[in-house]
């Protein structure tokens, strides 16, 4: 281990502390945390310094993306990757990652959340760099596990369904032999998910970042979810509340009919209120409901 990657190891410790991980003491949980490239992030560019925590808990200023590992003391031999969203400006670890690793690990499943390079953060590949990073942890916890599925939050469903639709999709050079592993997910579920960029759905923080306002038509569908789904994609699980304010409702829906054009079996469940950014559920609302399908569903 070189000075470079050994005082890196020290920091993201530090993170990891910071960002409210005891659960994981007081669970018997073994947290680990991960770099994702062994040198440098593809592109180069990006902020300096250390990851800057907002009072909600929330990640930004990301200049070496992680992967924090949570292993429960009797692993049940499948793996899950999360991502939370924030729009790309920013990662709702406290809100959405944190809770869901919790939940995961309480099961038996070791839990990989994912801290993700902020494309407005002057990285020099500009908009690809969070799939880069998608991709990279998908390689890392496929090489360690035998079955790995996605959980993604609002624009972290977008990044992770992008991930699991576009496996053959290079979107940064080779590595190292690491990089030969294909990026595959057995299963994705997204979680009031930003899916398609395209007319009338232009109004998100994740079109705003990604594409632009003034970006063509073959822009927003270059980053459109629904767009990638294939038969080779996985299955999908998708929940969203038709009171969400800030990803269309439309969103769910325009996935599902993707999946069930191209035979990829989905199962949707939609909730009557709980707007956006309700997590792993909020307390009075029927959105609590749907991590108890989703267990069900994780366990086919």
């Amino acid at each position: 281990m070189n000075r470079r990657h050994f005082l890196s190891c020290l920091s993201l410790s530090a993170l990891a502390i910071r960002s409210g991980m005891t659960f994981a003491a007081a669970t018997h949980v073994t947290t680990t945390i991960l770099p994702l490239w062994p040198d440098l992030p593809p592109g180069g560019g990006g902020p300096a310094g250390k990851v800057v925590i907002s009072d909600k808990g929330a990640q930004r200023n990301i200049a070496q993306p992680t992967l924090t590992v949570l292993t429960p003391a009797k692993p049940n031999g499948s793996a899950v990757l999360v991502a939370a969203g924030g729009g790309y400006t920013r990662i709702e670890m406290a809100k959405e990652a944190w809770p869901a690793a919790r939940w995961l690990t309480a099961r038996g499943y070791t839990a990989y959340v994912l801290s993700y390079r902020l494309p407005h953060e002057g990285w020099k590949d500009g908009a690809t760099v969070s799939l880069q990073d998608a991709q990279r942890a998908l390689r890392i916890v496929r090489q360690r596990e035998k079955h790995v599925s996605v959980l993604g939050f609002s624009a972290g469903g977008h990044l992770l369904g992008m991930a699991a639709t576009r496996p053959d999709f290079r979107s940064y050079k080779v590595t190292d032999a690491l990089d030969n592993q294909p990026p595959t997910a057995d299963r994705a579920a997204l979680i009031y998910p930003i899916i398609t960029l395209e007319q009338p759905y232009t109004h998100t923080s994740t079109h705003k970042i990604l594409v632009g306002n003034n970006a063509p038509a073959s822009e927003d569908a270059r980053w459109s979810v629904q767009q990638f789904v294939n038969p080779h994609s996985p299955p999908f699980f998708l929940v969203q509340a038709e009171d969400d304010p800030i990803s269309d409702p439309h969103n769910t829906l325009i996935m599902a009919d993707a999946c069930q054009q191209q035979h990829v079996p989905v199962e949707m469940h939609r909730y009557s209120s709980g707007g956006h950014g309700f997590g792993m559920g909020r307390p009075g609302t029927p959105t609590v409901a749907w991590p108890e399908h989703y267990e069900n569903w994780l366990q086919r």
